[in-house]
């Protein structure tokens, strides 16, 4: 295995902005870094599950891929499209209703269904370095283990960059709110672009 192309690509791919590390900073920087634990655990638990079903499953899909491939990107990016329309316009924070809205486990594990980024990444990271040299289960168990351990530290940074900002990104939050949503349209603009 090319183990510094992997390493490279686990870490670029995982630490650069994408729904996952948006999510997970906006959620700090409004709620605070320890109720958006829950999230960043979610994302965790349900990036290890696609790592799973991507290592198992990987030759499946990558006969299937060309199939679901466009349907998934598409559902993916108006996804991407509708957060960053929904940070757009966000209201100044009404803290009875934090409560209620803020980011849990399960929003958290569930947006790894539906997150381009994660599904293709997986595809990728394991049908190009991972199965070409490892197949037995405790191998693609570990490897899913470390792919997921990766993206959830990843999601920990930027939720540790929302807490540790928050006052700032607080006082230019209209405009902290573009950036974001503009990254969030670029997210989706680039799963298009890629291919």
């Amino acid at each position: 295995m090319p183990t510094l192309s992997f390493l490279l690509y686990v870490f670029v791919t995982t630490f650069t902005p994408g729904p996952n590390n948006i999510m997970a900073m906006l959620s700090a920087n409004r709620y605070g870094f320890k109720k958006t634990i829950k999230f960043c655990l979610g994302v965790g638990t349900g990036f290890f599950v696609i790592m799973i079903l991507c290592s198992y499953f990987n030759l499946l899909l990558k006969n299937t891929i060309p199939k679901i491939e466009f349907g998934m990107t598409i559902f993916g990016s108006i996804y991407m499209l509708y957060l960053a329309i929904k940070i757009i316009f966000s209201k100044k924070d009404n803290k009875e209703n934090d409560h209620k809205n803020h980011h849990g486990f399960y929003t958290g594990m569930l947006l790894q269904f539906i997150n381009p980024k994660v599904i293709l990444y997986g595809i990728t990271a394991i049908s190009t370095f991972v199965i070409p040299f490892y197949t037995t289960n405790i191998s693609l168990i570990l490897y899913s283990l470390f792919l997921a351990f990766v993206g959830l530290a990843g999601t920990v940074c930027w939720s540790l960059f929302g807490s540790l900002f928050q006052k700032f990104l607080t006082r230019y939050k209209s405009h902290f709110n573009v950036v974001m949503a503009l990254l969030l349209l670029y997210s989706a603009v680039s799963i298009f672009l890629e291919k």
